[in-house]
């Protein structure tokens, strides 16, 4: 086992959900950071997480191989977080999840790293009915070829205070009259955000055990998507009904969802909900980690969608 300290481990995509936590966990672990991002002036919030001059912050876009290259310089290690969820937002697919994840290894490659993270998802296949599933696994080639001893990383669904996912749905109950419900029996297996960061430190840390495999991960539970949901209405103390949406339905509001924004589910999205997002072990024992359960951690950031906020409380059992 290598180690960490005082080891330059370059970050790309360092200024996201996930990489908000890496960082925190890589400055831990004694290790020297460059993070590589988009807008720098956006990322200022990740300087505290470590030490006077322990982590830099540097423009790059895995779009444009000089900047990867000069991101790469001089480094030991790397990580790749770079992904999109929708097109919607200007970035493309196959320039972000597939072209760009291998400018990245190719620029890690080249700077003679000897470890290096991959962070892709459960769904990555060549022949997804998705693009996002497509591109990642074609990501996931470009880095392999690139990298023969990269270590991959498929978390499920990511929860944690920033989450897409959970908070989206609270906010739904909460706004709504009702609370829609799609594809209701997919299973799911939430994992927490920070498990996934220390996964990602301990593969970066020891190559010679993680290089060149893939690890699917997910915390303690399998859910039903219908379930997860109910809980979190639940939790956020709303009375409102969830309702099933037929899957013609939902598949004529996704295809509006490729046009329009404010429909919260594209065609794509809606492709990956068909198949369930559950890990094949080992998942996180196979880094020494007992994954955190969605009911320890959520309620915490959600009590911000309760009607009086963190002040609500429930009322006594009638006795």
């Amino acid at each position: 086992m290598q180690g960490l300290a005082d080891r330059l481990v370059v970050v790309v995509g360092g200024s996201g959900f996930v990489g908000r936590y890496l960082v925190q966990e890589l400055a831990r672990a004694g290790a020297r950071l460059r993070v590589v991002v988009r807008s720098p002036e956006r990322a200022g919030a990740l300087k505290p997480l470590g030490a006077l001059g322990q982590i830099e912050i540097v423009a790059g876009d895995v779009t444009r191989p000089a900047t990867m290259t000069a991101a790469f310089r001089h480094a030991d290690a790397g990580v790749n977080l770079v992904g999109i969820l929708d097109e919607r937002g200007g970035q493309k697919f196959a320039a972000t999840q597939a072209d760009g994840a291998g400018t990245v290894a190719r620029a890690a490659a080249a700077a003679g790293v000897t470890a290096f993270v991959q962070m892709s998802a459960i769904g990555a296949d060549p022949a997804s009915p998705a693009e996002y599933g497509r591109t990642k696994a074609a990501g996931e080639a470009a880095v392999r070829a690139a990298l023969p001893r990269a270590t991959i990383l498929r978390p499920s669904l990511v929860f944690g205070p920033e989450d897409q996912f959970v908070n989206r749905f609270a906010a739904m109950a909460k706004a709504l009259p009702i609370v829609p419900v799609v594809a209701g029996g997919t299973r799911f297996q939430p994992v927490w955000v920070v498990d996934l960061a220390r996964a990602t430190v301990a593969a970066l840390a020891d190559p010679d055990c993680y290089g060149g495999e893939t690890y699917e991960v997910g915390g303690p539970k399998v859910y039903a998507f219908r379930d997860i949901i109910a809980w979190i209405v639940a939790e956020i103390r709303s009375t409102k009904s969830l309702v099933e949406v037929p899957d013609f339905v939902a598949r004529l509001m996704s295809h509006a969802g490729d046009l329009v924004p404010l429909v919260p589910m594209t065609s794509g999205q809606f492709a990956m909900l068909q198949s369930d997002n559950v890990a094949r072990p080992p998942g996180l024992a196979a880094f020494g980690i007992a994954p955190t359960a969605l009911e320890a951690v959520a309620p915490a950031y959600l009590e911000r969608y309760r009607t009086a906020g963190r002040f609500h409380r429930d009322a006594a059992p009638v006795q």
